[in-house]
């Protein structure tokens, strides 16, 4: 088990663990160590469910537990959803010492860890995330929320959890497209200021894609490791934190108007790295090679790479403006100043976003 650490502001006693390994939910004295509370509401749904929900309960089997079993798909990361929560928790009249435990991919921990955030003003969370782009990027760093019909992720809150599980193991039942997903989040760490790990990505792409298993825990927790030093200097998304979101700005919106139902959120940020990579190329900041690079890396990973056309490019541009990183009507972009060193930009022109998406399509 390799077991990292996010520091954050005031100390140990904000600061939590993520431990790393194979066959962790089977490990129950770990569980025990990092679950004292006694009164425990396991949120997940039912795929999951089918493969870890009994070991999980079983080593819990000396507490009060509640399951809620939510509906599957990005379509459903809502307010009803984030609602059947509260309602069996105060039918289970669960008190402010209660836990509440992410067991999924990161719509669940989304949801679940919104609930933690609000319940009675805030109850402690655990994520136990279950696909591979949850295990990257989701279950650490307290982001919570629910989507509105009109954007993604625009009711929520910051709540760090007390800690995350993750179990490698879980990644042998996880569909393939599912795991395709969450390797736009890895392949974001790259672009984002790792040129060394996107070479890494480029190399051992076959091993990767046939899960060896020290390959993705080497992965998995150089990601882990990146995303917790960005969280410790930036834990509410003032300032370099923004960072993590290159790509989804246009994935984003790609989301929206698809209301949720045509891609996973991992294939969405795919499409919205290669235009950001793009954009990069017309403000002659990268070159025409390191964009086809970077949507040459996205497809060795079976990832989409273009926009279909029925999508226009004004729908787009309009949909984005709702976008958590616009502050005054500016709309600000995660976007390379070098390929894989990236900044965040606010006043692009839109003719040169125009142009990225436009160049972008099937």
């Amino acid at each position: 088990m390799n077991t990292l650490t996010v520091n954050l502001p005031a100390g140990a006693a904000r600061s939590y663990p993520i431990h790393i390994g194979h066959g962790l939910l089977h490990d129950r004295d770990l569980l025990a160590s990092i679950i004292p509370q006694r009164q425990i509401c396991i949120v997940t749904n039912d795929n999951v469910a089918r493969h870890y929900l009994a070991p999980l309960t079983a080593a819990l089997a000396d507490k009060t537990v509640i399951t809620v079993h939510l509906p599957d798909g990005e379509a459903h990361k809502n307010l009803a959803s984030y609602a059947q929560i509260l309602d069996a928790l105060v039918a289970a009249r669960y008190d402010r010492d209660s836990l509440i435990i992410a067991l999924g991919g990161g719509i669940t921990g989304d949801i679940a860890g919104f609930a933690a955030a609000t319940y009675q003003r805030g109850i402690t969370g655990l994520q136990i995330p279950t696909t591979l782009l949850a295990q990257v990027d989701s279950s650490v760093g307290g982001k919570t929320g629910v989507n509105h019909p009109q954007g993604k992720n625009l009711i929520g809150a910051f709540h760090q959890p007390q800690a995350v599980l993750i179990d490698t193991a879980t990644l042998a039942t996880l569909p393939p497209r599912e795991y395709a997903a969450g390797m736009a989040e890895v392949i974001k760490y790259g672009l984002i200021n790792d040129p060394s790990f996107f070479t890494w990505l480029e190399t051992n792409r076959d091993g990767i894609r046939a899960h060896d298993p020290a390959l993705l825990a080497e992965m998995i927790a150089h990601c882990c490791a990146n995303k917790a030093a960005i969280v410790a200097a930036d834990e509410r998304e003032q300032g370099v934190r923004a960072l993590l979101n290159y790509g989804h700005t246009f994935g984003h919106a790609l989301e929206a108007l698809t209301h949720y139902k045509r891609w996973k959120h991992g294939e969405a940020v795919a499409i919205g790295s290669v235009i950001a990579t793009r954009l990069g190329v017309i403000l002659d900041r990268v070159s025409d090679a390191d964009a086809v690079r970077t949507a040459a890396l996205f497809a060795a990973y079976d990832l989409p790479a273009t926009i279909p056309a029925e999508i226009t490019t004004a729908a787009i541009l309009d949909k984005m403006q709702l976008d958590k990183k616009t502050r005054g009507g500016i709309l600000r972009l995660v976007l390379p100043q070098h390929f894989c060193d990236s900044g965040i930009d606010g006043g692009v022109a839109a003719e040169a976003i125009r142009q990225a998406i436009d160049a972008c399509r099937a």
